[in-house]
């Protein structure tokens, strides 16, 4: 399998007019590949030493076929204990502890949860959350785990309060406003919001998502016109008359994330969509759904204290 990442540049967002292009940063993007699982970090969040932020490939794990090799999604049609020895080997590539995997059965809704030790998988590798998109918390070496496939992962972190946060945002989350619920339930735990940092994951570019005209208008409906039309353009039209949309979640998250006070500098994008990368990353739109799941995984180191 070929593991070259493809990363957008600055100047083919500034060519397409996008506002989060004078603030996307040509940051180190790395595929780390020293350890047996490989996995995926960016410069933004490096550079907060008292956490770790990764993300999951398609490699390194024990999963065969269409859901080769690291499939961490519990529904695609695996068995259990390939996906809990998937976890397993990647938790030990990036020295976190499996049993403290802080997992979360996501429905595409708000719900955004403080979560403790009595939610941890333990052992079993078991999920403790139902109908939660969205996690925080405050404790060090919990490990949070955004699945997601396509779907837009969001990673928050406050460096002065040291409390993390992760949501799940697809095109539903996003136009319900669970990054925004995410930015509130931090300020609820005594963030400020000029200290919080988010970064937008990898998940599918606007060049890659069409969508039909009823998700477009509901973007259309929610975002004044000159961010609609960023994150909104007219694609193709089928054979049988039917106007085909492309829809920017990265866009549509950026301009929800200023909204609700983060300032534009502390909103990072990772420019990596799962669809172009599709040979390196699961992309549900690319594999037509024959696919596993991607993790993305944050934590407080313990030395923090």
């Amino acid at each position: 399998m070929e593991q070259k990442l493809i990363r957008k540049r600055q100047d083919e967002f500034e060519a397409e007019g996008k506002e989060y292009a004078a603030y996307y940063d040509n940051e180190e993007t790395i595929l780390e590949e020293r350890s047996k699982v490989p996995y995926l970090h960016f410069g933004s969040f490096d550079r907060q030493e008292w956490l770790q932020l990764s993300f999951s490939t398609r490699l390194g794990g024990v999963s065969d076929g269409y859901l080769s090799s690291l499939n961490l999604g519990w529904d695609r049609g695996e068995g259990r204990e390939n996906v809990c020895e998937n976890y397993r080997r990647y938790c030990e590539s990036i020295g976190a502890d499996h049993q403290k995997l802080v997992l979360s059965d996501q429905v595409h809704e708000t719900t955004v949860k403080y979560v403790d030790p009595n939610f941890c998988a333990g052992a079993n590798i078991e999920k403790k959350l139902k109908a939660v998109d969205g996690m925080l918390t405050d404790i060090p070496e919990l490990l949070l785990a955004t699945s997601y496939a396509d779907c837009v992962p969001l990673f928050f972190c406050d460096p002065k309060k040291k409390i993390i946060a992760s949501s799940h945002s697809g095109w539903k989350g996003t136009v319900a406003g669970i990054g925004e619920v995410t930015v509130h339930k931090m300020q609820e735990m005594g963030c400020t919001l000029s200290d919080i940092e988010v970064l937008i994951g990898p998940s599918i570019c606007q060049s890659c998502y069409e969508v039909s005209g009823d998700v477009a208008e509901q973007f259309l409906e929610k975002y004044p016109q000159e961010e609609a039309s960023q994150i909104v353009t007219e694609g193709r039209v089928t054979d049988e008359g039917e106007q085909k949309y492309q829809l920017d979640l990265w866009a549509a998250n950026w301009f929800l994330l200023k909204k609700a006070g983060i300032l534009p500098e502390h909103i990072h994008l990772s420019g990596v969509c799962t669809c172009c990368n599709s040979t390196l990353l699961y992309s549900h739109r690319a594999s037509h759904g024959k696919r596993g799941n991607l993790n993305g995984f944050i934590r407080i180191r313990e030395w923090i204290r």
